[in-house]
């Protein structure tokens, strides 16, 4: 009944400094008194963690663009209507605010009853009124956008909440194009908020040239989890079975964890097809049903040890019973109530906005639609509650199977649930910000440099405990020259890594191509993507960004290491990836860029894989993708060609089919190809 077969893949251990929930004479804590300092902007992203106050920052913000920034109205979209709950009376004054926030029951369309069509007349009437508040979903905007246009909206603060659900595909995304149009008629004000900002499908959110007027507002997760008071570890990690999962699901299930659980959708590899004899086997997994509590709905289980389980069942289809179980959940008296209810089933819901603090388990079937999905689950984990000092997320993955039809299915499911694994690794990090060793300007205020402290003529490593972020030079790092470049540096590296590690033959060939040269990965694939996102840059600003993407990815994977081998107390563990990265710069000769692009960015998920999976089956895997390889492409070769001259530049000559060197006889190749190409093309 207790779980023993999960191997984590990533595993955070953070300090509970408290500073996360300490507020100012405002009421504010960190992170919205950084927005509120903002509130002047025209055009304001705030990215920052679940739980992490994100909806009462933009409290703040709008009434002060209501009441002292000539604003006539406010407008709240959120993507769902139980997220508008977030955005209901709040008393601010009674923590130190000068005001209060109210909504007008009547302008908070995600309770009206009414059609669509119904709620676009309201937003009409309430576009027309005197007052200040209104609250709708993403559709009921988009459509009455589509009715009013544009300028009806004129002199108005718009409020996008999970805005990742916006797209820069503005043929295929109606939000991303009508927040475009506002964009380009400057009538407007735009507060974004959003908690994973990037999308699954690697598209990404905003257009540049529209990104480049926002002002940004950041909180990291590590910023926000290493600043609970009760919440200290972290785990995340997929687990593979064989059979069916609900067989299973009792060997990483533990039955005293409060634990959200999401079946897998009927359309996937994992469902049995039967989603409700999946539930009752898990109750039936669990111990023996006893009835179903009048009040709430719950289903009630008795366990072996004489405990009686509180069970939500999201999953049954019966209308008038899944409402009262989910209006049960979301009673706002049982908030802080931790023995309301212990495991919620769900099935495409309890995911994004759902907020169950003393959740600390999330256990997902199947891998989910995107990453952007994951994290949003994963969120729902990451809240801090009295009592709680650790929270898991585990995926549970139906191991890829060569006799099976759905073996190819299986094996890509594999590789997202890596991708998943390696982004959250990055997002869970602290923050990197990188600068060329000869630009130093020696230590910066606030940073710790370890034992011995700065060291002049040395690549060092700061990092700063209160905020979160490392500071690290290295031998030959590109700098970013325009605005926007410094930008993307800056605040999104993780979008270019989000894009990276979604890259099929990129994770295919890192974990399971022996031949592997680690350059065609960090330097090719890598600058391929930095250029196919930001065409409008240069190749040194396109560069820049490449390098200091690459090198946040892999001095993360480098000091995972550490983290997973570290078998101290739990003081040493808590400061065991910040010490990985500086173990790493230390073992090293030089921390240059070259040495840096060396590195498989790979290497360290296939050793957790192999750990997880079984040998046959990973042998299988690897002979799939081996299968699939391509020697290589004419998009590669014109890239390799690139690096080359820029190779022959630094040496004064091309690389050599002959060298010894890896790296240089790919490059030889490429040309090769190149030459070859030409030669062929010449001759038809």
């Amino acid at each position: 009944m207790y779980p023993h077969k999960n191997v984590p893949s990533v595993s955070v251990i953070y300090a509970q400094t408290g500073s996360a929930t300490k507020s100012n004479e405002l009421g504010m804590r960190a992170m919205q008194e950084r927005a509120y300092q903002m509130r002047g902007e025209q055009y304001l992203l705030i990215k920052s963690p679940p739980a992490s106050g994100k909806s009462r920052a933009l409290m703040f913000i709008a009434l002060d663009k209501l009441n002292n920034q000539g604003i006539k109205q406010a407008i709240v979209v959120v993507p769902e209507r139980s997220i508008g709950s977030s955005f209901a009376d709040e008393p601010l004054s009674k923590f130190g605010f000068w005001t209060d926030w109210e909504v007008n029951p009547r302008w908070n369309l995600c309770n009206a009853p009414t059609s669509d069509s119904g709620k676009v007349k309201s937003a009409k009437s309430f576009l027309d009124s005197d007052d200040q508040v209104l609250v709708c979903t993403h559709a009921t905007f988009r459509f009455a956008v589509d009715e009013l246009g544009v300028d009806a909206f004129d002199d108005r603060l718009i409020a996008v909440d999970e805005f990742h659900h916006v797209s820069a595909n503005l043929d295929n995304n109606k939000l991303g194009s009508h927040l475009s149009d506002f964009i380009d008629r400057d009538k407007v004000h735009i507060v974004a908020m959003t908690g994973s900002y990037f999308r699954g499908d690697a598209v990404p959110v905003l257009r540049p040239e529209d990104e480049a007027k926002f002002e940004t507002v950041t909180c990291t997760y590590y910023e926000q989890l290493n600043g609970y008071t009760h919440l200290k570890k972290l785990d995340i990690g997929y687990y593979f079975y064989t059979g069916s999962y609900s067989d299973e699901i009792l060997a990483i299930l533990n039955p005293n964890e409060k634990t959200i659980i999401h079946i897998p959708s009927v359309n996937s590899r994992e469902s049995t097809k039967d989603k409700h004899k999946e539930v009752e086997h898990i109750l039936d997994e669990l111990g023996d049903w006893i009835g179903t509590d009048p009040t709430t709905g719950f289903q009630l289980v008795k366990t072996e040890d004489g405990r009686t389980l509180k069970i939500a069942d999201l999953v049954d289809d019966e209308p008038a019973k899944r409402e009262k179980v989910a209006t049960s959940l979301k009673d706002p008296a049982q908030k802080n109530n931790r023995d309301n209810v212990d495991i919620i089933i769900a099935l495409g819901m309890a995911k994004e906005g759902f907020d169950w603090i003393w959740c600390q388990h999330a256990l997902t079937v199947g891998y989910r639609a995107s990453l952007t999905e994951v994290v949003q689950i994963i969120g729902r984990a990451t809240r801090d509650a009295e009592g709680k000092t650790r929270a898991r997320f585990t995926n549970l993955i139906a191991e890829p199977d060569a006799s099976s039809q759905e073996v190819a299915e299986a094996v890509n499911d594999t590789l997202k649930a890596i991708a998943a694994s390696l982004l959250m690794e990055q997002v869970l990090a602290p923050r990197f910000n990188f600068t060329p060793k000869n630009k130093s300007d020696g230590p910066s205020e606030g940073y710790d440099y370890g034992e011995g402290g700065y060291q002049e003529g040395k690549c060092n490593i700061g990092f700063n405990y209160e905020s979160g972020q490392f500071q690290v030079e290295i031998e030959g790092l590109v700098e970013p020259k325009r605005d926007e470049a410094k930008r993307v540096c800056k605040e999104d590296l993780n979008e270019i890594i989000t894009a990276f590690v979604q890259d099929k033959p990129s994770i295919e060939r890192g974990m399971f191509d022996e031949e592997l040269v680690p350059e065609e990965l960090t330097q090719v694939r890598m600058g391929k993507i930095v250029k196919d996102r930001h065409p409008e840059l240069d190749d040194d600003d396109q560069e820049a960004i490449r390098q200091h993407a690459i090198a946040a990815l892999n001095l993360t994977q480098k000091a995972k290491q550490t983290v997973l081998e570290s078998d101290g107390d739990e003081e040493s563990k808590n400061t065991a990836l910040i010490e990985g990265v500086r173990k790493f710069a230390m073992d090293v000769r030089e921390l240059d860029i070259d040495l840096i692009d060396r590195i498989n960015p790979f290497s360290e998920a296939y050793s957790i894989l192999a750990k997880t999976m079984s040998e046959e089956r990973l042998k299988e895997v690897a002979a799939i993708i081996a299968g699939k390889k391509v020697k290589l492409t004419p998009d590669e070769a014109r890239n390799l060609s690139k690096r080359a001259l820029k190779f022959k530049q630094e040496r004064g000559r091309l690389p050599s089919l002959t060298s010894p060197d890896p790296w240089e006889k790919r490059m030889a190749e490429g040309v090769a190809f190149l030459t070859r190409m030409k030669a062929e093309t010449a001759d038809e």
